[in-house]
């Protein structure tokens, strides 16, 4: 099995930390427990101290995903990188641009932190593509800025699990592909327009599921994360 499919199910769950304050977020970490250990901090925390919260989660063993999603002028977005790297966090998105990846590899130097492009955010449709003048459809979309990413050397991507078998193809082993927009089954797709169970994401090639609101908003946070590593699990040995 490639070394990126070797993932223990439990680091496969990414939760985002979408809430307005770090102490929400410190709690909603203490209530998770062990039943997960690696978070997604975005740019709603990040502007409200999630930086010092980055810190203190990685002091404390946790993986974080700093979701920044930069876009900017090439020297910018490798300064912005070299600080980030800083950090110690696992993972940090960019805008897939030819531009921003070749400066954001240079801008990380030779830390450990991976690089992931998002390609079409999971709240996009086809209809959205068409209003803003895209004349190819969302998957070809997707695929090019995947070769995009290959080319310049990226670490992963953010898909949807709409895209994740399209992209494993092509990909092969070697890209680490990170989807976000899950919902386990019976629950509410919300401001999602592309949309998988967790079951059906991993098997379809994904190695990390970014999931926030169906744990976040749980009565019991831990179980319901508990529960989707445990579907994680059996979608990998099933």
């Amino acid at each position: 099995m490639p070394e990126a499919r070797r993932i223990d199910p439990r680091d496969r769950l990414i939760v985002a930390l979408d809430l307005p304050t770090v102490a929400e977020a410190e709690a909603m970490v203490r209530r998770i427990g062990p039943a997960a250990g690696f978070y997604k901090i975005g740019l709603q925390l990040l502007f409200a101290g999630g930086i010092d919260l980055v810190r203190r989660l990685v002091g404390e063993g946790h993986q974080v995903f700093i979701d920044a999603k930069f876009l900017d002028i090439p020297e910018t977005v490798r300064k912005a990188v070299e600080s980030v790297a800083r950090l110690d966090a696992t993972f940090l998105t960019l805008h897939a641009d030819p531009r921003t990846c070749r400066a954001a590899i240079e801008g990380r130097g030779d830390s450990a932190l991976k690089l992931l492009f998002v390609t079409v955010l999971t709240s996009v449709g086809n209809a959205d593509l068409q209003r803003e003048g895209f004349s190819r459809g969302l998957a070809d979309l997707v695929l090019d800025r995947v070769d995009m990413v290959l080319a310049a050397g990226g670490d992963g991507v953010v898909a949807s699990g709409a895209e994740a078998a399209a992209i494993r193809a092509r990909a092969g082993a070697g890209l680490t592909i990170v989807t976000p927009g899950i919902r386990p089954a019976g629950t509410d797709a919300q401001d999602q327009k592309r949309v998988a169970t967790p079951a059906a994401a991993i098997a379809a090639g994904a190695d990390y599921l970014v999931v926030g609101r169906p744990v976040t908003t749980a009565s019991d946070p831990a179980a319901a994360a508990a529960a989707i590593v445990e579907e994680i699990r059996a979608a990998i040995t099933g």
